[in-house]
């Protein structure tokens, strides 16, 4: 059944196939992964915590074991219809893979096998396996963009009962992202700073989230996308001496980068100017960055912009096996672009 596009995935997810045994859930975004993968595992109607109907396995385990995936996925259930296998930590491992070909072309009738991985490229033989069966899908997970940031935002406020001001969502839209257990996190300490209010504002968001989520995360940005280095360096010392996560600048730029893609295409397809497109953005461009997002949209095409959103989601995946190096990797790839800008 090959994979769904990244926007389809909600989709799928609302409404699985029934004839679907083997669900692939991969990508950089690892709280993406594992919030569908517990969504999908809901959707089953199985007790997570019932250890006859659903197995918990990691991808390790399956290597040092072959065949085992292949064995839990045939064993019949004893106390329910069917049963689910979950294996986690899922990357370039032979021996699932070789599991997952030997299930795709003999299809278990009572279990659905549920796979988490990290970022697989295209070709990896594990994805490759999923992209190729009738009876298995590939769901990929990349680092939310703008609409399904709002959806976190809105699904968080309506739990706790309050409402946002423009103003405010656009501002801590700026501090989500990149990571989706992290951007609900982040909500859920504004929530909690906000006890008690009905309604959150601009304020709330500069006091709950910190600098990182404020002008210093936008210096850093607009810094990036005008090629100013000197101020770069400047703005992005200040904010790793601050003591705040690195993450969230580079989440910033994937966003504004995102938006400048789409911004760029409607360009090249309507005939458009850079101040039109600005003009027309929504939601809109702050009044005192219009100048900047014009600017930057005459420096890149779409094309252009996409290079920079590859590089950027390279980083993020360089930062997730190295955290140990995420200021450095972080430092190395926004100067780089910015290098790139300020040499037109």
């Amino acid at each position: 059944m090959a994979q769904k596009k990244a926007h389809e995935v909600d989709g799928w997810l609302n409404r699985p196939d029934d004839k679907i045994r083997i669900v692939l859930i991969y990508g950089p975004d690892r709280g993406l992964v594992s919030e569908r993968a517990k969504l999908l595992a809901g959707k089953t109607g199985l007790s997570p915590d019932d250890p006859f109907s659903v197995v918990r396995l990691d991808a390790a385990e399956i290597e040092q074991q072959p065949g085992r995936l292949v064995d839990e996925a045939r064993m019949v259930p004893m106390f329910s219809d069917r049963r689910l296998v979950w294996v986690r930590n899922a990357g370039t491992h032979k021996a699932l893979a070789e599991d997952v070909k030997v299930l795709a072309a003999d299809p278990p009738r009572d279990a659905i096998i549920l796979i988490e991985a990290g970022d697989l490229k295209k070709g990896a033989a594990l994805r490759t396996m999923v992209e190729a069966a009738a009876v298995a899908i590939a769901l990929p997970c990349y680092a939310d963009e703008a609409k399904g940031v709002d959806a976190v935002i809105d699904q968080e406020l309506q739990k706790a009962g309050m409402t946002i001001t423009l103003e405010a969502r656009q501002a801590l839209r700026r501090s989500l992202g990149g990571d989706r257990l992290a951007s609900r996190g982040e909500i859920e300490k504004l929530v909690l700073y906000a006890q008690g209010q009905t309604q959150i504002t601009i304020e709330d968001v500069d006091l709950s989230i910190g600098d990182v989520a404020g002008l210093s995360v936008d210096e850093v940005v607009d810094a990036v996308l005008e090629g100013k280095l000197d101020v770069f360096e400047t703005s992005f010392s200040r904010l790793a001496a601050s003591g705040n996560q690195i993450f969230p600048i580079l989440s910033a730029l994937m966003r504004q980068f995102q938006t400048l893609h789409a911004m760029r295409g409607q360009m090249e397809a309507k005939g458009q100017s850079a101040s039109a497109a600005v003009a027309g953005a929504r939601p809109p461009v702050f009044f005192s960055r219009r100048r900047t997002v014009e600017n930057a949209l005459q420096r890149w095409n779409t094309d252009g912009a996409a290079r920079v959103l590859e590089r950027l989601q390279n980083a993020v995946l360089q930062t997730r096996r190295r955290p140990e190096l995420a200021e450095a990797i972080t430092r190395h790839t926004l100067l780089a672009i910015a290098l790139d800008r300020s040499r037109g």
